[in-house]
C-alpha cells in the first residue's frame, strides 16, 4: 500500500536481541528515497516510561504512524502496568479493527527487558524464536547475522552491533549510524 502512495521510500533496520537477562534494541539511522539517502541520522529506537516502567521500542515504516502507535501503546501500558503482552495484544486488536488505525503503516519491536514482541498492522503480536527479532528493509539481513552470532559468547549488545554492521554492509537501505537501547528484565 505504501509503495502506491510513496514509491521508492525505504529505510530502517531494527533489531532486538535478548540474552543474559537483558534485551538490546538497535536501529540504524538511514531513510532513503529511491537511490538517494534523505537522512542518515534518524532515531528510530525510543525508551518509553508509561507508569514509571521502562519499555524500549523500535519502529519501521512511517514515523508519524509509528508515533501514533507508540502513544497508543503507552496508554495501554498505563491501563495495564507491567503487562506488556496484554498491552501489545490490545494495541494489535485496535490496530486491526479501528478504521483509522487500520491505515497506519509501521511495524514495532517492543520489550520490557523480559518479553520481546514484534507487532504488525495485520494483528500479529509475535514473540520471536531464538531470542532475536528484526524488522525493516534490512531486517532479514540483521536477523540472519544475529541468529548466527547467538552461538557465540558475545553479549546482547555486541551481537546487535555486529549484526547491524553486517546488515549495513549488505543492504543499501541500512547504515552504520546506530541508536542502541538496553533494558534489563
Amino acid at each position: 500500500m505504501a509503495e502506491d502512495r510513496f514509491p521508492g521510500w525505504h529505510g530502517t533496520t531494527i533489531l532486538g536481541v535478548r540474552r543474559g537477562g537483558e534485551v538490546v534494541v538497535a536501529g540504524d539511522g538511514q531513510v532513503s528515497l529511491g537511490n538517494t539517502v534523505i537522512k542518515g541520522t534518524a532515531r528510530k529506537v525510543r525508551r518509553l516510561s508509561p507508569g514509571g516502567r521502562d519499555v524500549v521500542a523500535g519502529f519501521a515504516g512511517s514515523t508519524a504512524d509509528a508515533f501514533t502507535l507508540l502513544e497508543r501503546l503507552e496508554k495501554k501500558l498505563e491501563a495495564a502496568p507491567g503487562q506488556l503482552a496484554r498491552a501489545c495484544v490490545e494495541l494489535a486488536k485496535d490496530w486491526r479493527m479501528d478504521k483509522y488505525l487500520r491505515n497506519l503503516e509501521a511495524m514495532l519491536i517492543v520489550t520490557d527487558g523480559r518479553d520481546l514482541f514484534v507487532i504488525t498492522g495485520a494483528g500479529d503480536v509475535l514473540e520471536p524464536e531464538h531470542d532475536v527479532a528484526a524488522i525493516g528493509s534490512g531486517g532479514n539481513f540483521a536477523l540472519a547475522a544475529a541468529r548466527g552470532l547467538m552461538s557465540t559468547d558475545l553479549s546482547a549488545e555486541e551481537i546487535a552491533r555486529k549484526a547491524m554492521a553486517i546488515a549495513a554492509e549488505i543492504c543499501v537501505f541500512t547504515n552504520g549510524n546506530l541508536t542502541v537501547e538496553r533494558i534489563r528484565g
